[in-house]
């Protein structure tokens, strides 16, 4: 059952990969527009979301917000198979403007690494794409929920010669040695974090688990840190990368005050386009013992 689910998810996404990117987002709208008008999980826990990490909207602007934020889901969801799918050549040419790339050149100047932190935000795929055709690069990943389909995913995230690894002891210490070597780590910082690397940290003023990692990398290596995003641009016309500098605490010893770094850093994104985050993702679940899942009032963590 397990191979048979693998090649019908492998088959998916060969014929999702076969699409222009004006289709992929045309149908990509079209899941999103359900997402909203149905009685869905990722509607709610998109609306829970925004009434409480955007609490400064009206209900009007929330709702605007909502509907667009699914709409950005769904076009994320048929952009993933073209940059798994497509030459990467023809992905890249699909970057059509650059903010900020100087940044990059300024802090790896001095022969150190660089930790690249890369919300959910936008297409991340795109992003990931980008960086490993300039940099010697390792990009840290959660294994799929089909196990068959992680060589898959290795094979076409790797296929520029970065490496994928693992969130374990020798994973974090192949990113620790390619930082040494002033190479590049990217890092999807805005998941609950697994095991005891976290520390409870303001997330648009919600307390919730944060990796610590980010700023233990830095201390180990003497790397630096930036911010960046892919963003998607109007009618299908590509995708605008930024880099971003990242709050200066970001390394502190202090692991609260280095997780509140990280956290306002990943906020300073998100509100230079709130549409394209992944509202949909349960990130405030795992706040202090005692304390109200948002997601389930019924229930205290």
């Amino acid at each position: 059952m397990s191979k048979l689910k693998y090649f019908l998810i492998a088959g998916l996404l060969r014929v999702a990969g076969s699409l222009s990117l004006a289709t992929a987002q045309r149908l990509g709208r079209m899941v999103g527009w359900l997402l909203w008008k149905l009685p869905t999980q990722p509607r709610d826990v998109t609306a829970t979301n925004l009434s409480i990490c955007l609490p400064e909207l009206t209900p009007a602007e929330r709702a605007e917000l909502l509907k667009a934020s699914l709409a950005s889901t769904g076009m994320t969801m048929f952009e993933v198979p073209l940059m798994w799918e497509w030459p990467v050549d023809k992905c890249l040419d699909l970057v059509k403007d650059t903010q900020g790339l100087e940044l990059l050149d300024e802090a790896m100047a001095d022969g150190s690494g660089l930790i690249l932190l890369a919300p959910h935000l936008g297409n991340w795929e795109l992003t990931g794409l980008f960086f490993s055709s300039r940099y010697k690069m390792a990009a840290l990943y959660s294994p799929p929920n089909v196990p068959e389909l992680e060589d898959y995913m290795i094979r076409v995230r790797g296929r520029l010669g970065s490496e994928l690894v693992r969130g374990d002891r020798r994973g974090l210490a192949k990113l620790a040695a390619l930082l040494r070597e002033g190479g590049v780590a990217g890092i999807l910082p805005d998941q609950s974090p697994r095991g005891a690397g976290n520390a409870f940290a303001p997330f648009f003023g919600m307390e919730v688990k944060t990796m610590t990692l980010v700023a233990k990398l830095m201390q180990r290596t003497g790397a630096k840190v930036l911010m960046t995003y892919t963003e998607r641009l109007n009618n299908a016309e590509g995708f605008r990368l930024v880099v971003r500098e990242a709050e200066p605490n970001l390394g502190s010893k202090d692991p609260v005050q280095a997780s509140t770094a990280m956290n306002q850093s990943i906020e300073h994104c998100i509100r230079k386009i709130p549409a394209q985050y992944q509202w949909e993702y349960k990130r405030l679940r795992h706040r202090p013992p005692g304390e109200i899942n948002p997601y389930n009032p019924d229930r205290v963590c």
